[in-house]
């Protein structure tokens, strides 16, 4: 609702976000200063599209990470964009290098307005600094730190040496004038055309939706393993570090080390601890599930011969899903275990359902609960200190969240997946993308890829994109049956597919070389392709080959 002289009327803004609810304001008072009618200022308003204003972070060359902020250059997106590389940096133990153009519309005299980006820099960490553009290079000398200045964009990349750049984080942060983008270009590592996508924001959105649902004092555990569902486990885990989740868990103590190693201080769980990793466990002090007596005594055994004392542990309890864990007749031994040492503690007890998602299995997933909390009881009862309880997974939260008791496990509906049919506001984390190599006019009856299983019906245009199932994209979906999103249309999967490319039919689709493909994200969900498969969403997103780039961006 907005008044303005004589005008009073109502618009809709297409956003939620608070940087495009800004500028859509600003084109509103845009249109009241030239006049323009209420009617006419109501569709305008609908028919907005946000600017894109993302932060990616990329892998670069000679071991550099690029954070390519090249969309726009003030003092308060500076600072944040800052704080996102110090975060990194610190963890990485990387270099910091800023590479930072003029600063426009900041109503400062530009002595004052970069003695002011000097104090923030210097107070940031950054130790390096490559100015471009003739205002910042007139200025060079307000700057205490190893730095270099250039005029424009394209006097810095004529004089580019990659060799320069080694073991950096690099922030790449300037106004749109400038092009950084020809810059982030060059200094990224150049792998496969295909590339996985991940929204950080979409993460931070479903994590605090879920938040949402439950009572302030439950505590989180967010479900990071396999590679944080082929996402990538680190950025996700500093994300959700950063949010203030309250545990991680991975599934081997390798994982759980490599996090360690990146700068993730939270209490990390192990789910499936092997005999082999007691030493990684307790050197990086990662916190096992302990399912079975073997597993118990060999533990506390390793503990004593290095002299711990209260080392914590989480009591997996078979409730029902008949894989890992304790059952109820065990429970009086585990307790006269755990008595009987000093070398572990229980720091929570859990268990699994079997069917939580499934409407049809609530009577059994009651019963769970039922067999789980007697046994949790009576693991309390025995203990002299909180012992932490959770059962609910992600299909759990949302349809019991009566028995959130002290702690949840966010798994798959944190990635965007919801494991009910309820639609319930999650975002989409991960785009699997890829672009069009080469596109071939072919008569019908000609054949396509091995085999020659792809018959043509018709004169047809096929394209290749470069993607196959050593990527990760499944050989079923091949001949038909699977199919991509070329400019906003689907196009279908012709022939087998290979082991890195595959063909897709694009005679209905206006398209070149070099256009995006999505595999799977916003316009193809992941479920549709699972269901497919006749598969879960898990498999398709774990799927995702490690050779395929991940890029992360931030909104």
């Amino acid at each position: 609702e907005y008044t303005y002289l004589q005008y009073h009327s109502y618009i809709t803004i297409p956003f939620v976000e608070d940087a495009s609810i800004e500028n859509a304001i600003h084109c509103l008072a845009v249109m009241l200063y030239y006049n323009r009618p209420p009617e006419a200022i109501t569709d305008r308003m609908k028919r907005l599209t946000p600017v894109a204003m993302r932060m990616e972070v990329k892998e670069g060359i000679n071991n550099c990470l690029i954070i390519n902020d090249s969309y726009n250059s003030d003092i308060n997106s500076l600072t944040i964009a800052l704080d996102f590389q110090n975060r990194r940096a610190a963890a990485k133990g990387m270099r910091r290098t800023l590479i930072l153009s003029d600063i426009y519309q900041t109503g400062l005299p530009p002595a004052s307005l970069y003695r002011k980006v000097a104090d923030i820099i210097l107070h940031k960490g950054i130790e390096r600094l490559i100015g471009i553009g003739p205002v910042i290079s007139d200025n060079a000398y307000l700057f205490n730190l190893e730095k270099e200045f250039y005029p424009t964009t394209e006097s810095f990349l004529a004089q580019l040496d990659p060799a320069d750049f080694h073991n950096e984080l690099i922030l790449i942060k300037g106004a749109r004038e400038f092009h950084f983008e020809l810059i982030s270009e060059t200094l990224e590592l150049k792998q496969h055309e295909t590339i996985l996508e991940i929204n950080l924001d979409a993460i931070v959105h479903n994590y605090n939706l879920f938040k949402s649902k439950l009572r302030p004092e439950t505590k989180i555990i967010c479900m990071v393993k396999a590679f944080g569902y082929g996402a990538g486990s680190y950025e996700l885990a500093k994300t959700l570090q950063d949010r203030g989740a309250d545990f991680l868990a991975v599934a081997v103590a390798d994982e759980g080390a490599e996090l360690r190693k990146a700068g993730i201080t939270m209490p990390i769980l192990v789910m499936n601890p092997e005999m082999s990793s007691f030493r990684t466990l307790f050197s990086y002090y990662l916190e096992p599930e302990i399912y079975s007596f073997e597993l118990l005594r060999a533990i506390i055994a390793e503990g004593e011969k290095l002299g711990l004392a209260g080392y914590p542990v989480h009591i997996k309890i078979d409730s029902g899903m008949h894989r890992l864990g304790f059952e109820e007749k065990d429970m009086e031994q585990v307790v006269e275990i755990l008595n009987d040492q000093t070398v572990v503690i229980a720091r929570s007890v859990f268990s699994h359902f079997a069917g939580s998602d499934e409407k049809r299995f609530d009577d059994y997933s009651h019963r769970q609960i039922e067999t789980f909390s007697r046994c949790a009881d009576y693991l309390q009862q025995h203990s002299k200190h909180k012992i932490l309880r959770h059962i609910l997974n992600t299909a759990g939260i949302l349809r019991f969240p009566e028995y959130q008791m002290d702690m949840v496990r966010l798994g798959i509906g944190l990635y965007g997946v919801s494991p009910i049919d309820t639609p319930c506001g999650l975002e989409t984390v991960s785009a699997l993308k890829t672009t069009i190599l080469q596109i071939k006019t072919l008569s019908a009856g000609e054949t396509i890829g091995y085999g020659r299983k792809g018959v043509l019906s018709r004169d047809s245009r096929i394209a290749a994109i470069p993607i196959g199932y050593a990527d990760g994209l499944d050989r079923h979906l091949g001949n038909g049956k699977g199919c991509v999103v070329v400019n906003g249309k689907r196009a279908a999967i012709v022939g087998n597919i290979c082991m890195d490319v595959c063909m897709i039919d694009v005679t209905d689709i206006d398209c070149k070389p070099g256009d995006r493909v999505e595999i799977f994200g916003e316009q193809l969900p992941v479920t549709e392709i699972a269901e497919k498969l006749d598969t879960i969403p898990y498999e398709i997103l774990t799927s995702v080959s490690t050779r395929v780039k991940r890029i992360y961006y931030r909104e």
